[in-house]
């Protein structure tokens, strides 16, 4: 596995080279005190108007990336060799994305993901998928990365909402879990491992012929909600730290999976989910600790 790291710098138009490499050598002191990094191939570093892909051991530009404005730094990386790809927006006016390869250094698809621009994005830590929300927050969609094309939809909602968030749990294939943020203080569940027979808008006549906007209408809200997990308009971010899936053992299909989620808010609160999802769309939760990071850093009493 490749190890990444991702600067967002998108504070104006200032930044100027220096500044930039002043960066990458702090970065670069930085890993040196990080023993456990095998293998790091990659360093991205994004601005308003350009992104540099670079050799992080050499510390050699290999590739220049002009892009949209890109004022929120939206991107996506996914760390894995064999699916080494980074997301960027392509458009202002609408949701569409470029994915490049970034071992290969060239332009692998675009996909026009929403009619809305952009709000976040994740790739899967394989580089198989690729999950996207628009500034109109109702749905979430997901992409095959190799072939550009829709795999799953879900309706988050009726009502526009703020997606904080997206987070794919660690896979080798199909990631069994997808979790959203959201400005109503809600976190969204939608379990991809589970969604393989749900209705496609390629799978059938009605669909093939249906606008996306009128056949995403017809998506199922196959999702959990765990409601008010963090206080509505406060800002947070989710990740699906651990995922372990349990087999039928007669047929070693997978039957059901859990998940640990950890949720840090603006505010300054940290929270961690012990989530249950089963292929009988049953679901479960616990929350197993929740402290104030700001006291908690104060009293040097933080064990993650």
């Amino acid at each position: 596995m490749v190890s990444e790291f991702l600067i967002p710098i998108t504070e104006g138009s200032a930044m100027n080279e220096l500044l930039v490499h002043s960066i990458l050598l702090r970065c670069c002191l930085a890993l040196i005190l990080l023993p456990l990094l095998e293998l790091v191939n990659r360093l991205i570093v994004l601005l308003q108007d350009k992104t540099y892909i670079y050799d992080i051991n050499s510390l050699t530009i290999l590739d220049t990336i002009d892009t949209v404005p890109n004022l929120k730094g939206i991107c996506a990386f996914s760390p894995s060799l064999d699916g080494c790809f980074l997301a960027l927006p392509a458009s202002i006016t609408k949701g569409s994305l470029l994915l490049y390869n970034v071992m290969e250094l060239q332009l692998h698809c675009e996909i026009d993901a929403h009619l809305a621009p952009l709000a976040t994005m994740v790739l899967s830590s394989n580089g198989m998928y690729i999950a996207t929300a628009s500034e109109q927050g109702t749905m979430i969609r997901v992409h095959l990365v190799s072939e550009a094309t829709k795999s799953y939809s879900f309706r988050r909602g009726s009502y526009p909402s703020t997606i904080f968030s997206l987070s794919f749990g660690q896979c080798s294939q199909v990631p069994e879990i997808l979790v959203a943020t959201s400005s109503s203080g809600s976190v969204h569940v939608f379990p991809l491992g589970f969604a393989i027979n749900q209705s496609r808008r390629s799978g059938g006549f009605l669909g093939s012929i249906m606008l996306d906007s009128i056949s995403d209408a017809l998506d199922p809200a196959h999702h959990h909600i765990v409601h008010n997990a963090v206080p509505a308009g406060i800002k947070s971010y989710a990740v699906i730290r651990k995922v372990d899936r349990v087999a039928d053992t007669s047929s070693s299909e997978i039957v059901a999976c859990r998940a640990t989620l950890a949720i840090i808010t603006y505010n300054g609160y940290f929270q961690e989910y012990n989530l249950s999802l089963s292929n009988q769309n049953e679901f479960s939760r616990s929350l197993d600790c929740e402290f104030n990071l700001l006291t908690a850093i104060a009293n040097n009493d933080v064990r993650l």
